[in-house]
C-alpha cells in the first residue's frame, strides 16, 4: 500500500510531488495546515478538522481553495488509493507562489498539498506506563490559535524533549502552562480536569474539545484556566490529548513524579471512554 501525495488538485507519484522555491509557505511560513487521522479507514471528526482549517485560513486572509464537500471527496479518494486502515492525513494551504516580498502578492492562487501516510499508533505498553515530559519556554508567536505552518517554536521545544530523552515538551509562558509542543495538556486537581482556556495562547485541539465533553458526560468537573508550573508538578494526574496521542498519561515532568507515578484513575477513565468512542 502506498503513501499518497496530492498537489494542487492532482494525485501524483511521491517523487514528483514538489512545490516552487518561491512558494510563500517555504519563504515565510505563510500558510496553514491540518492533521486528520482515521480509524479503520474512516476519517475521525472530519467536519471539525475542516472547520478549523477554514478558520485558520480565514484568520490569515488565505483563499480556501475547496469546499468541505470537495475536501471530503479528495480525502476519501486519497484514502481509497492508500488503502491504510490507520492513516494520517496532512493538509497544507499556503498563499501561493510569488517573488519574495513580505506584503501579500496580488493575483496568485494558493498552493494546496495533501499527504496520506500510514499511522502507527502508540503501543499498549506506553499507554499503560505513561510518558515523561520536560518544560520549555513558550517562544511561539502571539496567535497560537491559528494552525499555522510557522512551527519553529514547537520544533525547538521538541528538540529539547528529544535531547532530554522524554516524550513531550510542555510549554510555559510567563510562569503559566499553555500546552505541549504537539499536544494539549490537562491536569487533575482534586477530581477536576484543569486545562488552559481557548484563546490566542493555545491551539484548541479537536481531541481536546471531545475529551472535555467526555469528562462532563462522566460528571467530572472541568475548569478552563491556566495552571502555574508549581501546580502542574503538584497535580494528582497529568495527561496529554491530541489527534495521534488520544489520551496519554504523563507520569514525570522535569524529574518530578506526578501523583503515584502511573496514569491515574481519571486519565484511565477518559482513555477508556475515548476507546469506546472511536471503537
Amino acid at each position: 500500500m502506498p503513501d499518497i501525495a496530492f498537489v494542487n488538485g492532482r494525485f501524483l507519484p511521491w517523487k514528483d510531488a514538489t512545490v516552487s522555491i518561491d512558494d510563500r509557505g517555504f519563504q515565510f511560513g505563510d500558510g496553514v495546515y491540518e492533521v486528520i487521522r482515521t480509524y479503520r479507514g474512516v476519517p475521525f471528526e472530519l467536519a471539525a478538522h475542516l472547520a478549523r482549517l477554514e478558520r485558520s485560513a480565514k484568520e490569515l486572509n488565505l483563499i480556501q481553495p475547496y469546499s468541505r464537500v470537495k475536501w471530503t471527496q479528495w480525502i476519501q479518494q486519497g484514502l481509497s488509493q492508500a488503502g491504510y486502515q490507520e492513516a494520517k492525513v496532512y493538509i497544507q494551504i499556503t498563499r501561493g507562489m510569488a517573488p519574495r516580498d513580505h506584503a501579500f502578492p496580488l493575483g496568485i492562487s494558493p498552493t494546496v498539498v495533501m499527504t496520506i501516510r500510514e499511522l502507527h499508533p502508540l503501543s499498549v505498553q506506553i499507554r499503560q506506563d505513561g510518558v515523561t515530559a520536560r518544560t520549555c519556554d513558550d517562544l511561539r508567536w502571539g496567535r497560537c490559535d491559528i494552525k499555522s505552518v510557522n512551527l519553529l517554536g514547537n520544533v525547538l521545544a521538541r528538540e529539547e524533549a528529544r535531547k532530554a530523552g522524554v516524550f513531550e515538551a510542555i510549554l510555559v509562558k510567563d510562569g503559566l502552562v499553555t500546552e505541549g509542543s504537539l499536544s494539549n495538556v490537562m491536569a487533575i486537581q482534586s477530581g477536576t480536569v484543569v486545562t488552559a482556556p481557548e484563546g490566542p495562547r493555545i491551539l484548541s485541539g479537536v481531541t481536546r474539545t471531545m475529551v472535555l465533553e467526555l469528562a462532563r458526560k462522566e460528571e467530572i468537573p472541568v475548569e478552563e484556566r491556566f495552571l502555574s508550573l508549581e501546580a502542574l508538578y503538584g497535580a494528582d494526574e497529568v495527561f496529554l490529548t491530541g489527534t495521534t496521542l488520544e489520551v496519554l498519561g504523563v507520569v514525570r515532568i522535569d524529574g518530578n513524579t506526578i501523583g503515584s507515578g502511573r496514569p491515574g484513575s481519571i486519565t484511565k477513565t477518559l482513555a477508556a471512554r475515548w476507546s469506546i468512542l472511536t471503537g
